[in-house]
């Protein structure tokens, strides 16, 4: 620096960062962002340190050496975790490679990545789902998770079925808090989401009713982990829950996209408009005018949708009542 007439002072440390900076600094990042995501990348790209070497110049990473450490995953069968830790692994050196001059930042060591090892490897290809559930499915597994012939932790199933009655994502209604939930006004409100921008979300009286009849625990989630009840229960705890009783064939095969996807269509039978339909799931709208200048909330709007999806919900769920009393 002083042979180059720089001052020392904002000198920093000349080594390459290492694989363990790369990554602890990538998840770093994303708990400073608020992304939900950090805590399951921290655990995959832990395991991805120890073997690539945590102490080894992050620089100095190849691509082979990733294809190494998935392909035996993809042997087994585990396509999609495969898929998962491909992109944990570009993601946090696609991170790097921004990070080098990103003037916002201090970072004490620079990893001078020339390239990213794992952007060349192919992705899995996406399945698209197209799985959804029709009245009589929708009501087997409502019933079903109301009185369940197996011992369950209870927040699992009122969870479940917040989550067939609001179409919202799983993490957001596994997480529910709270401050979250405006009693008065029976209304769901997220500050942060998976698209980053606010959500809010009048409940049809169905759920609300629901939700009012839950005690929130001491830490204040509507649905605590069985586990660890200072934490909410995780949206894999929930997928697994269900998995399980799809294995005894008690209620129908789905999985929690399913169930968003259900809401989406039998809310669309009930008479709701797609527009208000993508508004209530929070579904990013790309045309200018939504994404530049509409700042109207739309709540009216959705407490009409919303008052016309709980009357269909009700006439299905009473319609069931009917036939079982007969």
């Amino acid at each position: 620096m002083i042979q180059k007439g720089r001052s020392i002072k904002i000198a920093g440390d000349t080594r390459a960062g290492t694989v363990a900076d790369l990554f602890e600094a990538y998840v770093a990042y994303l708990k400073d962002a608020g992304k939900p995501s950090w805590k399951e990348a921290e655990k995959g790209l832990n395991k991805i340190a120890d073997t690539l070497g945590r102490n080894r110049p992050a620089r100095d990473i190849e691509p082979d050496e990733i294809t190494a450490i998935l392909r035996p995953i993809y042997e087994r069968g585990k396509r999609s975790m495969a898929d998962h830790v491909r992109s944990y692994i570009r993601s946090a050196f696609s991170w790097g490679l921004k990070s080098e001059h990103d003037y916002r930042s201090v970072s004490a060591r620079r990893f001078r990545l020339v390239y990213n090892p794992a952007a060349g490897i192919p992705t899995e290809p996406k399945k698209v789902g197209t799985r959804w559930l029709d009245e009589d499915e929708f009501l087997r597994l409502y019933r079903w998770l109301e009185c369940p012939d197996a011992p369950v932790h209870p927040p699992y199933t009122r969870a479940v079925r917040i989550l067939m009655l609001t179409g919202q994502r799983v993490e957001e209604i596994a997480r529910l808090h709270v401050d979250q939930w405006d009693a008065k006004e029976r209304i769901i409100d997220w500050s942060k989401t998976k698209n980053g921008k606010p959500h809010a979300i009048p409940v049809p009286t169905v759920a609300a009713e629901l939700i009012e009849s839950i005690t929130p625990n001491a830490h204040g989630w509507f649905f605590p982990s069985a586990t660890d009840p200072s934490k909410p229960v995780s949206h894999g705890t929930l997928y697994s829950f269900m998995w399980r009783q799809r294995d005894r064939e008690v209620i129908p095969y789905v999985t929690n996209r399913d169930l968003r996807r259900t809401w989406k269509t039998l809310a669309g039978k009930a008479g709701l408009s797609k527009e208000i339909r993508d508004r209530l799931q929070n579904h990013t709208l790309q045309d200018v005018s939504s994404k530049s200048y509409d700042r109207w909330n739309y709540m009216p709007e959705k407490r009409a949708a919303m008052a016309k999806w709980d009357k269909f919900v009700r006439a299905m769920l009473a319609k069931k009542r009917m036939k079982m009393a007969a």
